[in-house]
């Protein structure tokens, strides 16, 4: 009977499982069913959402599919492939890498890959010249030292940092075109054809991407530097000015937690952190660009770099201010409430010297000489003012700085004799006896010491807490040494800014000029514009 009873035991236990399986497996089914229901809904409003971010990226995607059109006929056309042949689809391939979203990033890998390729074509015709006058052996002798000297020389010229920012993909395809032309020069004949083809159809090539990039609907490097300065200087003013506004309106919880891609004043300042790769490689491709402005003069891109700098040091301010929203000690609303008004007006005031110069760099014009204003003084001195009103609250009573002191010294006293009463010896042995009790007792010293830090350590947290509950406005005196902070750099700001103004020959300022205070959002991230080349060929 046992065994049988085992065996309906079993059995339902299995039937159960199955149970479970068959249900596991109906959920999964379901859900599958779902997401491809949902999937191209998805899709489609992610493809609208890429399009209505900024047009300018299905005009790209248009240019470069029909540039790969007008590379293809090379190769689709009889004509044109008999007088070609097989090294048609290099022009094929050089439209897919050199073509770039702006016209300053093609120039820049078209105008190296062309040079690359044709000063690698010239040395290695006159390598194989030198090489095909002596006899077989010494002919490949020749070719390996000329392969070694100049790959290794080449690369090394890689390092150089001026060659590195300006022409490094360019001696990649030297490289790549010397060696392969040099080397299968000792196994081909009519190598000089090689050379000619790979030459000519990577111009062809180039060309077709030049023209597109330039003539029709061309996206400038130095516009995108240049827009993305003017949302960086608006983006932090919005982050100074919600970061105030939620301080002392909204509910502020340390312990509550937002996703910082959520946070509207995170977004403010993101762009303005992450911008220093960006502005460097937008400057170096503006480098390359025409000048195809009214003053066809060289435009100071690198200064954009530099405002740039001094913007990033103002965000990490903003950073700061941003996170004493988010502490876990606040400063009670009704002791903020005593500060508010100063600390909004001068806030109001730094957003609208930053939105000023946005707009002095938007408008090609010099700001105002007044853009300091006496407003932004008279706040700044009634904050002060409001903060010497109430000492107290800085201060703090003073027996409370007395008592947190004597709890600090009574734990390090106990501490101190608990440590000496458990580490001395009360006699003195020898031999074997005294060395296994001196490998007790250090045994024993050693635990003694892990627990005791492992005790002190809640006790000073707490000695800590209570020694900083002497002042209930210690955080919003860092918040309000924050704000002050934006002022004292708003100068090192406003000194890049005119600097970028005399530089590329801005407008004079002229008093009559009104300055249409606008805080416009960010068209675009203009990082998502650049799409990262996979390999040279």
């Amino acid at each position: 009977m046992v065994p049988k009873v085992y065996a309906g035991q079993e059995m339902a236990m299995v039937e159960n499982e199955n149970c479970i399986m068959n249900g596991k497996w109906k959920k999964r089914v379901h859900v599958f069913g779902e997401r491809v229901m949902r999937f191209p809904n998805k899709a489609w409003q992610t493809t609208w959402k890429v399009g209505r971010e900024d047009p300018r990226r299905l005009i790209h995607a248009f240019k470069v599919g029909l540039s790969l059109t007008l590379a293809s006929l090379l190769y689709l056309l009889e004509p044109l492939f008999k007088g070609i042949g097989q090294s048609a689809i290099w022009a094929v391939m050089t439209v897919v890498v050199v073509l770039e979203f702006t016209a300053g990033a093609t120039l820049c890998k078209g105008l190296n890959r062309g040079l690359g390729t044709l000063l690698a074509g010239l040395l290695a015709f006159l390598v194989g010249y030198i090489a095909n006058a002596s006899d077989r052996v010494s002919q490949a002798i020749i070719i390996g030292a000329a392969v070694f000297f100049i790959g290794a020389l080449a690369t090394y010229m890689r390092f150089i940092p001026y060659i590195k920012k300006n022409y490094d993909y360019g001696l990649v395809i030297f490289l790549l075109t010397f060696n392969l032309i040099t080397v299968s020069s000792y196994r081909l004949e009519n190598v000089l054809k090689i050379a000619h083809d790979r030459v000519y159809t990577i111009a062809i090539g180039c060309a077709v991407c030049l023209l597109m990039s330039l003539l029709v609907f061309p996206n400038w490097s130095g516009e995108d530097l240049h827009n993305s300065t003017v949302y960086k200087l608006e983006g932090l003013a919005k982050s100074i000015e919600a970061c105030v506004n939620e301080y002392f309106y909204g509910e502020i919880e340390g312990s509550g937690y937002m996703k910082l891609s959520e946070d509207p004043i995170y977004k403010g300042y993101k762009a303005v952190l992450d911008s220093k790769s960006i502005d460097e490689t937008l400057a170096l491709h503006a480098s390359w660009e025409p000048r195809h402005s009214r003053y066809c003069h060289r435009f100071p891109w690198q200064q954009y770099v530099k405002v740039g700098a001094v913007l990033r040091q103002f965000g990490y301010t903003v950073v700061a201010l941003h996170g004493c929203l988010r502490t876990e000690i606040q400063t009670p609303r009704s002791v903020r409430a005593m500060f508010k008004d100063p600390c909004i007006r001068l806030a109001a005031e730094v957003s609208k010297v930053l939105i000023e110069l946005s707009n002095s760099i938007r408008n090609r014009r010099h700001c105002s000489p007044e853009i300091l204003s006496d407003h932004l003084h008279e706040a700044l001195q009634d904050l002060n003012t409001a903060i010497k009103s109430q000492p107290r609250l800085f201060l703090g009573p003073k027996h409370r700085h007395n008592q947190a002191t004597n709890m600090l010294k009574i734990a390090a006293a106990q501490v101190g004799q608990e440590r000496h009463g458990k580490t001395s010896l009360s006699s003195v042995k020898t031999d074997s006896s005294a060395l296994l009790e001196w490998k007790t007792k250090r045994v024993s010293a050693e635990q003694t010491k892990e627990s005791e830090r492992k005790s002190l350590r809640p006790q000073l947290s707490k000695i800590a807490i209570t020694s900083l509950e002497f002042s209930e406005a210690l955080p919003f005196a860092a918040f309000a040494s924050l704000l002050v902070e934006t002022v004292a750099k708003l100068d090192l700001v406003i000194e890049e800014v005119e600097e970028l103004g005399r530089l590329a020959c801005f407008k004079e300022f002229i008093p009559g000029d009104e300055f249409v205070v606008t805080c416009q959002e960010p068209r675009v991230d203009v990082s998502q514009n650049h799409l990262p080349s996979h390999g040279v060929d």
